[in-house]
């Protein structure tokens, strides 16, 4: 019931969903819940709020249980929202494991753990599937569905269809690698944007400008490949002109950074003059960042809409 599992919450109930929320203590629940119904709250009187429900009817629709075995129950979905440990979440779909029947999905929000390393040897690893999402989860909507070896393809579309039908933007690997999809690109970012500071060839504000101002306006209605079709005349084209020209600055990339040393003081000041390291500058901007998203999110339906 921390942050990742209240906003999975958040985002079935507002598709019309039964949610019960696990946890191992009475209070963190007690807890999620005023924390979903602020929020929840909020969004309603500020007109954001997802789903065709009012928000008291989606919070009908959450329950919350100390109990694994009477919390699954009747579930057709489970999504597993316990911190980024593998023993942690082995354990929990273990316990799993022994308890649900042959129809109910078993997903992960895990962002990097391999489903081979989570599922393996589980005996219902059929129905196993990692749902990664974006945080925050309730206003970014994609989520990557990544199967282990021995999932049945009838898991991942069924999981693929779920999310579609509560508003989230679903993708399908393949197969499982290293870091998925997403925090493969974002690393590649970090790791030239690390580099060009480190280098002394930007500084740390001048270097988020350059996302947030530059790439990041475009990459918010379409990816990498798109653009590259468009800033030419098609891929194969752009392809004829640029190719070399990549060629010659993806040769100039140094090392994987070590991510330690005088860059991360210099790098952590300048993010900390701007936003200080405390728990209430901090949620501001976080706070901040969710409603720049929210107004994104209905920027974006507006325009698919017209």
């Amino acid at each position: 019931s921390g942050l990742i599992g209240r906003s999975w919450a958040m985002v079935f109930a507002a598709g019309g969903f039964k949610v019960k929320l696990y946890d191992i203590a009475q209070e963190q629940l007690t807890n999620a819940l005023e924390n979903i119904r602020k929020q929840m709250k909020e969004m309603e009187k500020s007109g954001v709020l997802k789903g065709a429900l009012s928000a008291e009817q989606q919070l009908a629709l959450i329950s919350v249980c100390t109990d694994l075995k009477a919390a699954v129950e009747g579930a057709t979905f489970i999504q597993e929202c316990t911190p980024e440990n593998l023993e942690l979440k082995k354990k929990i779909f273990g316990q799993l494991d022994l308890i649900v029947d042959d129809n109910v999905i078993l997903s992960s929000s895990t962002s990097c753990l391999l489903p081979s390393k989570l599922f393996t040897g589980l005996k219902h690893v059929k129905q196993c599937i990692v749902s990664h999402p974006v945080n925050p989860p309730y206003f970014v909507p994609l989520v990557e569905i990544v199967p282990h070896p021995e999932t049945e393809p009838s898991t991942t579309e069924r999981t693929y269809a779920l999310m579609k039908k509560i508003g989230q933007s679903p993708v399908k690997l393949n197969r499982e690698v290293e870091g998925f999809v997403l925090n493969r690109l974002q690393y590649a970012v970090i790791s030239e944007a690390w580099r060009l500071v480190d280098e002394g060839v930007i500084s740390p504000t001048d270097l988020d400008l350059v996302m947030s101002d530059g790439l990041g306006m475009r990459y918010a209605f379409i990816g990498p490949l798109e653009t590259m079709h468009l800033n030419a005349e098609g891929v194969s084209n752009y392809c004829e002109r640029y190719a070399e020209g990549m060629r010659l600055v993806l040769n100039t990339f140094g090392p994987v950074p070590e991510f330690s040393g005088e860059t991360v003081q210099k790098v952590n000041q300048a993010l900390s003059e701007k936003i200080p390291v405390a728990p209430k500058a901090l949620d501001a901007r976080r706070k901040w960042r969710d409603e720049c998203l929210t107004g994104l999110a209905k920027l974006k339906t507006q325009m698919k809409s017209d």
